[in-house]
């Protein structure tokens, strides 16, 4: 796995707005050497203030939105269009006001759609497997860019610290249930498929993150960090604000932006 790289931003805002710039960048190069990009979502605050500035950026527009496969790391198992789905705020944040193919944007089953989680989660789970490719070795594809979050006990996507999810070492994607926060019932991606990523970015802000990010920086087990066990196959960054980077040993001597 690769080794984690840090760039802590001056606030929240600058965090946003420098991820989606970075984003822009990394998909339209993507485009230029395949033709075609794909990312995996995340939700929370600081993720869809990412949407957001991306939406809000001229840049935007350099991105040929109709050839990006776009995917979700994780999903609050609810009726469709429920305001608290990821889905829900991605699309509008950002995707129903960019030209995306609609066969191209992948959410996960809603709660209202006559599927029990389990089956919500091995329908994504088939889904990802018919999109991988012969050379990804894995039922997933080889995602371009994985975005997550980063909870303040250290959960990423919606795999919490030493819950069944986080032992999951098999299967893509599961259903998750009695999650400490609510909603109680979630899918989620596992640590094999984020890891199966090309690149992962681990997005997160606030002063009530940071002894999380100091620890799955530090040498944490993913069993109680689950975030330092989100890593990705040729890069790995924890893009930060000062305040959630604020615990990290040398933080002085750290990119700051």
């Amino acid at each position: 796995m690769t080794t984690p790289q840090i760039v802590a931003y001056g606030s929240p805002g600058l965090l946003a707005a420098a991820t989606a710039a970075r984003l822009v960048t990394r998909l339209v190069d993507v485009q230029a050497a395949r033709g075609v990009a794909s990312v995996v979502l995340t939700g929370g605050r600081t993720g869809n203030a990412v949407l957001e500035q991306l939406r809000a950026a001229p840049a935007r527009d350099a991105v040929d939105w109709s050839h990006v496969d776009i995917y979700w790391g994780d999903e609050r198992f609810l009726p469709a269009g429920h305001p608290d789905r990821n889905e829900t705020q991605a699309r509008a944040a950002l995707l129903d006001h960019v030209p995306v193919d609609p066969a191209r944007v992948h959410p996960m089953a809603p709660a209202d759609a006559g599927h029990s989680p389990e089956e919500a989660a091995e329908a994504y789970a088939e889904l990802l497997a018919a999109a991988a490719r012969s050379e990804d070795h894995y039922p997933a594809p080889g995602f371009d860019v994985c975005l997550l979050g980063v909870g303040e006990e250290g959960h990423t996507a919606s795999i919490f610290p030493d819950s069944p999810a986080v032992y999951e070492q098999e299967r893509p994607v599961v259903a998750v249930h009695g999650c400490p926060k609510p909603p109680p019932v979630r899918i989620t991606l596992t640590l094999p498929a984020i890891r199966h990523a090309q690149e992962v970015w681990l997005i997160t802000a606030g002063e009530g993150k940071a002894a999380a990010v100091a620890m799955g920086l530090g040498g944490a087990g993913e069993v109680a960090i689950p975030a330092a066990g989100a890593r990705g196959r040729l890069r790995t960054l924890w893009l930060l604000d000062r305040t959630a980077a604020a615990k990290i040993p040398g933080l002085s001597a750290l990119p700051v932006s």
